[in-house]
């Protein structure tokens, strides 16, 4: 497949926005419109959607989270393998890490957590930091993530915006619409809370799509287990801020079992699939 990316907005042969990432507020990230060559945008999208309600999807639907992903690369289409290997390449990490200044990034080939993502009417991400060590190579930490929205004519009424939160949780300091073929890339640290909590409202013949990626470092020492970790906003019910840490929680016992004792996703998605 030729071209995958579109030339003007990376540039291989030019230092990337190295200033603009690393002084955005409220913590380094950098936005980037138009990303994809535009036919290759296209055909990820209708690959997306030709997934429909296949069996692909795996359910993440609890407290913290309702929205529905495809973690396995063998499971996805021509283009969403040819996006993701150009995302993964030699050439696109150095270019990652002209950008962010961060030295020996490597892509997941597990795709652990990220992948194909879907959001169906009245679904919802609570604000959060994501897990900061991999969750079965242990000395791997987690340093970026790469969101690749696929919405066409995406209405901001219906919410979804990608939420970037201040580090005490007071509130949201940018607010970026999942617009079609918009790449988002930011820091993953212990402040780096952002999600879209409000539940979605759109019609129920659209959903909100997106394609993530994260990217690790491998470390010397083993990562200590670091599960994702949910916060309640300003304004949250006490029950519901109860319930947000319970589940909180349950995530990191889930994560235990997932590293010390092999517990794949798959089953407990069997199981979320049906609540």
């Amino acid at each position: 497949m030729d071209s995958v990316l579109n030339p003007h907005s990376v540039k291989y042969s030019s230092p990337a926005s190295k200033k603009d990432f690393l002084n955005a507020e409220p913590f380094p990230h950098l936005v980037l419109d138009n990303f994809l060559d535009t036919e290759i945008a296209n055909k990820l999208l209708a690959e997306h959607e030709s997934h429909g309600d296949s069996k692909r999807w795996g359910a993440y639907n609890h407290v913290n989270e309702r929205k529905s992903g495809i973690t396995k690369y063998d499971m996805m289409g021509k283009t969403s393998k040819a996006v993701i290997d150009e995302l993964s390449s030699k050439k696109f990490l150095s270019w990652l890490e002209n950008l962010t200044g961060i030295s020996g990034l490597i892509s997941d080939p597990d795709l652990d957590g990220g992948g194909l993502h879907m959001i169906e009417k009245g679904g919802f991400l609570n604000v959060h930091v994501d897990f900061l060590s991999h969750t079965t190579k242990r000395n791997w930490s987690r340093q970026l993530n790469l969101l690749l929205y696929l919405n066409k004519d995406w209405n901001s009424d219906w919410n979804g915006a990608l939420e970037l939160w201040d580090k005490s949780m007071t509130k949201p300091i940018q607010k970026i619409q999942p617009l079609f073929n918009r790449c988002v890339i930011f820091n993953t640290c212990e402040g780096s809370y952002h999600g879209h909590p409000t539940p979605l409202s759109c019609p129920a013949s659209v959903q909100r799509r997106s394609l993530a990626l994260y990217y690790f470092r491998e470390e010397a020492d083993a990562q200590p287990l670091s599960p994702t970790n949910y916060a309640a906003r300003p304004g949250d019910s006490w029950l519901k801020a109860r319930l947000i840490s319970a589940d909180r929680q349950a995530l990191g016992l889930y994560t235990m079992l997932k590293r010390y004792c092999g517990l794949k996703d798959g089953v407990i998605q069997k199981i979320l699939k049906k609540l």
